[in-house]
């Protein structure tokens, strides 16, 4: 990828900062994006990346700054966003806020930092971590040094040599968000679970990490699939310090891990999944002026598991008045600005129900029905520890370091609500 020059603009299309790498284009380059973005958008065609007069343009925005990149190359596009990414990151983590005054106020050590991230138009580092190391937040101009820091000279370009702990430790979290809509009639419409392996490393020098999981394609290579409950895991995708060849060839997920939190791998699952918390709302209208809701919550995983945090969003008419609540477990609050009924429950055993009542008043209208239309879906949000929906499993994680020290892993599993919705009836 080789990009031309750098802008970051203002929403009117000033130009707040700039950085020219090669010299191949005009400045003039900002106005013309301007004039071709208000083309584009009142044609109904806004993409983040285009082409004009020779000049590709890519672009994203933050808060009220446009950050671009422009190349006379054939560059790479998903390349050039992912740089501005990078880019609003580092700026971000800079400037706390990254919006146009902190820009304004932060000139010197933004162009330093534009200086480091490209050199002649090719990515040099974008790790805001060893950025820090020789440019730093309250000094506003570079810092002279002897010899560049470590990261620059070392393959590891995303954890620096020299890290020291006094006790060294992994924290690993297995993290799965369950997305589940279910139809009015009690059909799931749609099923899916994201997952996260999710990292917080403190361990001093450079260790080489190794995990294992129970994969499916692992045991069925090793003869161990009808033995062993494994997991066929969808779309993975890997933090860059993950060894991919390393794991196409025996499934190994071997890493140097930077320091600190960060997401080792996602994943997904397809799969149908039953409805962890199934919610079922009955509706019951004693006249026109006054209804009823019947909700029942029941929780559909094993007794030894708990579920903690439970909310349950239950949609009202936009025109409800005083609405009275019994609820066997937890609390009900009326909200009116959501127009819902949120139902609060701290501890949700498995195999449990829960009733709740909610009589509430209406406008004594004779077309309420009409009027109010489709209720919005029920939402659940919820936390169970210690339990995973795929049945993923980490075999084993070992830290290995050329000093020996021995390193305390540590790992557990929760299960979340992610877009979870129930339709009513």
């Amino acid at each position: 990828m080789s990009v031309s020059a750098v802008f970051v603009l203002d929403l009117k299309g000033r130009v707040l900062l700039s950085r020219d790498y090669r010299g191949d284009v005009s400045l003039k380059v900002a106005e013309k994006f301007i004039i071709k973005l208000n083309e584009l958008e009142e044609a109904g065609k806004v993409t983040p990346v285009f082409y004009d007069d020779g000049v590709s343009y890519c672009y994203i925005t933050h808060s009220n700054l446009v950050l671009m990149t422009v190349s006379r190359t054939n560059a790479n596009a998903a390349a050039m966003l992912l740089f501005l990414h990078k880019l609003r990151d580092i700026l971000t983590t800079y400037f706390g806020e990254l919006e146009e005054e902190s820009l304004r106020d932060n000139f010197v050590i933004a162009y330093e930092l534009l200086d480091e991230v490209m050199d002649f138009g090719w990515v040099q580092f974008t790790e805001a971590k060893i950025l820090a190391e020789y440019i730093k937040t309250d000094a506003y101009k570079m810092e002279v040094q002897a010899r560049p820091p470590m990261a620059v000279t070392n393959a590891v370009s995303w954890r620096s040599e020299g890290i020291r702990y006094k006790k060294n430790e992994v924290f690993l979290d297995v993290v799965e968000s369950v997305n589940l809509l279910v139809n009015s009639n009690g059909t799931v419409v749609r099923s899916e679970v994201a997952g996260a392996l999710k990292m917080r490393t403190f361990l001093s020098g450079m260790p080489e990490c190794k995990l294992g999981l129970n994969d499916k394609v692992l045991f069925d290579a090793q003869g161990r699939g009808g033995k062993n409950k494994s997991v066929d895991l969808e779309d993975m995708k890997f933090h860059q310090c993950v060894r991919l060849a390393r794991f196409e060839n025996d499934r190994t997920i071997s890493f140097i891990p930077p320091d600190g939190a960060f997401d080792l791998m996602t994943y997904r699952l397809n799969q149908n999944v039953r409805p962890l918390i199934w919610v079922e709302c009955i509706v019951e209208k004693h006249s026109r002026s006054r209804t009823e809701y019947l909700v029942k919550a029941r929780s559909q995983f094993k007794e030894r598991s708990s579920a903690n945090n439970v909310e349950i969003l239950l949609p009202l008419p936009p025109d409800a008045i005083a609405p009275t609540v019994r609820a066997s477990q937890g609390a009900a609050v009326y909200v009116p600005e959501k127009e819902a009924l949120i139902w609060k429950i701290k501890s949700f055993p498995g195999g449990r129900e829960f009733l709740l009542r909610c009589k509430f008043g209406l406008p004594s209208v004779a077309a309420e029905e009409e009027a109010h239309g489709r209720m919005p879906p029920m939402r659940v949000s919820f936390e169970i520890p210690y339990f995973t929906v795929s049945g993923i499993q980490v075999r084993y994680l070992k830290v290995i370091e050329k000093s020996g020290y021995q390193a305390l892993p540590w790992v557990r599993y929760i299960t979340t609500g992610g877009e979870y919705e129930i339709r009513m009836q």
